[in-house]
């Protein structure tokens, strides 16, 4: 199974009224349990927002804030398991429901174990 990182991205600015987030979160319960029912949840986390970022350069230097400045920023993710790309954009697909925004659906490359003998070393 392909792993896959479902990137929630939503708009600067306040969170919505009451009612919409609790239709929002109920929402997610749902796609939540459904993901772990089905196998395919591995990991979700929602984000601070991005005045929380710190930026790491390979120079040293270290920066408050998002990398970039934008409109938008990624607001929380998943990590999920799915057979193939169109398993993968149907959890998109509820995902974007359930929270009302846009989802990028991206895989993970695959890297092979023998590729990365020291799993303290990253594999790039």
């Amino acid at each position: 199974m392909q792993q896959y990182l479902l990137s929630i991205y939503q708009p600067d600015g306040g969170a919505p009224d009451a009612d919409t987030m609790a239709r929002i979160m109920a929402g997610l319960q749902r796609l939540n349990e459904e993901l772990r029912v089905s196998g395919s949840w591995v990991f979700t986390g929602g984000l601070h927002a991005p005045e929380a970022a710190t930026v790491v350069r390979a120079d040293g230097m270290i920066t408050d804030g998002p990398y970039l400045e934008g409109k938008e920023h990624v607001g929380g993710i998943y990590v999920i398991t799915a057979p193939d790309l169109d398993a993968a954009l149907a959890w998109g697909r509820k995902a974007a429901a359930a929270t009302t925004l846009p989802i990028e659906v991206r895989p993970f490359r695959d890297v092979p174990r023998s590729a990365n003998p020291d799993p303290a070393t990253p594999p790039y």
